[in-house]
């Protein structure tokens, strides 16, 4: 159901993975489509406008598509298709312009999002207006090397939730990604909080939003509606 509230509300961006590569025989790049729909679905429902952005903008390599209802949903939709082929590149992205920002998942942003100039930029802005700023399952790579106007790391200190290390074994590629994203947090100082594997699990710390896999994607897209609008 729409809520009232949410016609005041700015757009929430969606960012996503421009990485595409196949790496020791497995497809691992770019984004997770149910990372993207599953919250997408979550803000939709409650009346909360969105927008796409990617690493480079344009269309953005995706996995994932399957059978999921909610996948298919979107994915047969031409709306949804025209919004995905036609990405802003995050660098035009100006942090005035968006109530929230959603870093989605894949084993592709574990390229793109740490290192990238306007993910670090755009994250430290966000939050430091109170913005929220979510991840779901790998997204929270987006974080590991942002740093706060004070120069510490954003998530020194805060609970969250990741793509744990057990998980990325579990799949195959711990051998495969540049690093682990459980071990790179908990270097920055952040307080890691893991469930079961593949089990939902979503951390809420301040506007900090984090979710550990895929299924935890619609509770990442559930709380970030809550902060919105509590706001």
């Amino acid at each position: 159901m729409v809520n009232s509230q949410t016609q005041f509300i700015k757009p929430v961006l969606m960012v996503l993975t421009s990485y595409r590569g196949i790496v020791n025989g497995h497809e691992i790049s770019g984004f997770y489509l149910p990372e993207l729909t599953h919250p997408l679905h979550v803000l939709t429902e409650a009346g909360v406008p969105v927008a796409f952005a990617s690493i480079k903008g344009g269309k953005p390599p995706v996995y994932g598509i399957g059978d999921d209802e909610i996948n298919q949903r979107y994915w047969q939709d031409g709306n949804f298709q025209q919004q995905l082929n036609h990405t802003l590149p995050l660098a035009a992205a100006k942090n005035d312009d968006y109530s929230a920002v959603l870093f989605v998942g894949g084993h592709g942003t574990m390229w793109d999002f740490p290192d990238d100039a306007a993910v670090k930029t755009l994250i430290r802005n966000m939050f430091e207006c109170n913005k929220p700023v979510a991840a779901v399952c790998h997204g929270p790579a987006a974080l590991v090397n942002v740093k706060l106007s004070n120069g510490q790391y954003l998530v020194k200190g805060k609970r969250v939730a990741a793509f744990t290390d057990t998980e990325e074994m579990e799949v195959g590629l711990a051998g495969a990604v540049p690093f682990m994203l459980e071990t790179t947090l908990k270097a920055r100082g952040a307080r890691h909080q893991a469930a079961e594997n593949w089990q939902c699990n979503v951390v809420t710390d301040g506007v900090l939003i984090t979710g550990q896999n895929p299924q935890s994607a619609s509770e990442v897209g559930k709380a970030l509606c809550q902060l919105l609008l509590e706001g």
